[in-house]
């Protein structure tokens, strides 16, 4: 199957069915598989303000960031990466400093290796534009995906509050040279 899976950058026409896949993979990964009881009006404030068709348009359209999208043959969004210049709390961050932001793969296509090509496209992104440091935030609880990265190269050099409406999820920054 991952021979019939293209892997393209997003464009504008792509923004409201990427919105679409950003609400399935973030529900199917902290409400589904974590089970993080986010307060409902937090978690509507969240959704609508990150995965709204207009906020995912306006990424989209910024040339100091990329996304990229794993689709199936009939069109069908499987996965995405966004990355871009860093803007996680850490005083080591600089301008030449690049973030890879999410990188999801929908529940029903994990193990077909999208998620090893979206990251492998990404980090190549970064190291050309952003020649600093690589960055990324990783919920504290999630360790699969702290040891994917790790195993990539980055380790962890701090920790903060990602924001859920008013819910602060525990997360740590990892960083890789």
């Amino acid at each position: 199957m991952t021979d019939a899976v293209t892997l393209r950058l997003a464009r504008p026409a792509d923004a409201p069915a990427l919105s679409t896949l950003k609400l399935i993979c973030f529900r199917e990964t902290f409400l589904e598989g974590f089970a993080i009881p986010y307060p409902p009006a937090d978690l509507a404030r969240f959704e609508a303000e990150s995965y709204g068709v207009g906020p995912v348009a306006a990424e989209i359209a910024d040339p100091a960031h990329a996304t990229w999208l794993c689709e199936d043959a009939d069109g069908t969004l499987l996965a995405y990466a966004h990355a871009g210049p860093c803007k996680l709390p850490h005083e080591e961050v600089t301008p030449q400093s690049g973030e890879l932001y999410q990188l999801y793969v929908r529940r029903a296509a994990q193990g077909l290796g999208l998620g090893r090509r979206l990251l492998a496209v990404s980090l190549d992104w970064l190291t050309e534009r952003y020649p600093g440091p690589q960055w990324l935030g990783v919920w504290s609880g999630n360790a699969r995906a702290q040891a994917v990265y790790a195993a990539r190269g980055f380790r962890k050099v701090g920790d903060y509050s990602f924001m859920v409406g008013d819910h602060r999820d525990a997360e740590f920054i990892f960083r890789r040279d």
